[in-house]
């Protein structure tokens, strides 16, 4: 039989082979690095998860390719038929089930410590999102950070590193999500649906954080940012801070902003 087909079959995969390698040298797979507990667990998960799919995808595709190389049609001839093949068709089932139940174990497993709340939180801060901007109020602490929606500047949520803070989601109006891409996570406010968790914050930092579900025409005005200090810094920050209601809160909007904004 000639070897024409098989180096073929080797130049096609080639390529396929050194993508692979060159997204397996980076353990992360792009994912930014992870400032929270959680988001350790996050990556944690991603990186096996995508190896996974490149695993899978790789083989497919050198079975595609390697059919296509080595039974292309040369005469009118019809090859042989084969009504099944049992040892087969039992490997491309029992594989794919058994690759499932393991992702569904580790995903399991990894969403239990995620949504793992303490008992009594370091911080807690009630997140509430508003067309179209943020209020932050740290309630033990008598401090309350809010936008003004201007789109200008968000306001800033400071949280302590490597102290457990609750965070709870809640908005009166439409729906809006909460957003720090390097939490590696992002959670949803609904009217009328209690949702909160915990972070822990590891890096010390300054990081952006977004708005992540459309939620009207100034939807892109909704953006804040998350400073992450020393637990030193922060109790200083509380004590300056405390009393003061650092910007306007949605009720002291004025009505005009609201007709602006909803008028694009």
């Amino acid at each position: 039989m000639s070897r024409r087909p098989a180096v073929r079959l080797a130049h096609l995969a080639a390529p396929i082979v050194l993508v692979g390698l060159a997204g397996c040298s980076v353990p992360s797979f792009g994912m930014p690095d992870p400032i929270t507990e959680q988001g350790g667990v996050v990556e944690r998960l991603y990186s096996p998860v995508v190896a996974t799919a490149l695993v899978v995808g790789a083989v497919v595709w050198g079975l595609t390719f390697w059919s296509v190389v080595r039974y292309r049609r040369r005469n009118d001839t019809l090859p042989t038929q084969v009504a099944e093949h049992i040892p087969i068709e039992i490997v491309y089932t029992v594989v794919p089930i058994i690759i499932v139940v393991i992702l569904f174990i580790v995903g399991s497993a990894a969403l239990t410590d995620i949504e793992e709340k303490t008992e009594d939180p370091d911080v807690t801060v009630a997140v509430q999102g508003f067309q179209w901007s943020w209020q932050f109020t740290y309630d033990n602490e008598d401090v309350v950070v809010s936008g003004d929606g201007a789109g200008t500047q968000g306001p800033e949520l400071v949280l302590p590193v490597d102290r457990t803070v609750r965070l709870e989601l809640v908005t009166e109006d439409v729906n809006h999500s909460f957003w720090v891409p390097r939490f590696l996570s992002k959670r949803d406010l609904i009217p009328g649906v209690d949702n909160e968790v915990d972070v822990t914050p590891t890096e010390e930092g300054t990081y952006v954080g977004r708005c992540a579900e459309f939620c009207g025409l100034d939807h892109w005005r909704m953006k804040f940012s998350v400073r992450i200090v020393s637990a030193e810094e922060f109790d200083r920050w509380v004590a300056d801070n405390a009393g003061d209601d650092q910007a306007a809160s949605p009720a002291d909007e004025a009505p005009g902003d609201e007709g602006e904004a909803g008028g694009g």
